[in-house]
């Protein structure tokens, strides 16, 4: 099944078209540096890109068999059989998500630093819930602030995977592991990096040292 996936944990790299000018490259460089979950987003694309994009990371996606999650098109994700959505506050609906979707699809909700919408979300049913920014964002400056706090709550309260995003690194990632996060949802961290594949290495090993 599609959702045992999210099970594993690790790293969740999420696209950025201002990051790289060859993004079939840079995620292939990700997923062989450990990546294990991609998300495609691209606020700047029309329709056509979009799902040029889209088909082109799901063919490597799947060499990986990895999960192609798109950024709030559920009709994207539906027409090219992208294995979820990822939906934020303004987004499509959950409900209706679900419905064009189907019960296997991945969805996940931003949660911000809101344990109340997590929680919320969860009851309807989201397979994932995201909190964040927690460090200095470049893609999402005004992001609100979430804390280690939050994730350690969460982590008890919850009992679907949780994501954190904003600002992470190898040298911070390890702190958001160790207070619950299952995965770590990365952009600039790994594809502003001048090597993708040893950026996406270092952050995949973070998961690994916390088994130690």
């Amino acid at each position: 099944m599609i959702k045992d996936s999210l099970r594993s944990g690790g790293l969740y790299v999420i696209t950025d078209p201002t990051s790289t000018t060859d993004l079939p490259a840079a995620v292939a460089a990700a997923l062989e540096g450990g990546a294990r979950l991609v998300q495609y987003r691209n606020k700047l694309a029309d329709a056509v890109q979009a799902e040029h994009e889209a088909r082109q990371l799901l063919a490597l996606c799947q060499v990986h068999d990895v999960p192609l999650l798109i950024n709030d098109d559920p009709l994207l994700a539906a027409r090219i059989g992208a294995a979820g959505v990822h939906l934020g506050r303004d987004d499509a609906d959950l409900a209706a998500a679900r419905a064009l979707l189907g019960e296997q699809a991945i969805i996940g909700l931003s949660c911000y630093n809101d344990l109340a919408r997590a929680q919320a979300m969860a009851t309807r049913g989201a397979d994932y819930v995201a909190f964040g920014r927690f460090f200095p964002s470049h893609t999402k400056a005004t992001a609100v602030q979430a804390d280690l706090a939050l994730l350690q709550q969460a982590r008890q309260e919850l009992q679907l995977p949780i994501v954190a995003i904003g600002g992470i690194t190898a040298q911070n990632g390890a702190a958001l592991v160790a207070a619950g996060a299952d995965w770590l949802a990365v952009i600039q961290g790994v594809f502003a990096q001048t090597d993708v594949r040893a950026a996406s290495a270092a952050i995949s090993a973070l998961f690994s040292e916390s088994d130690l």
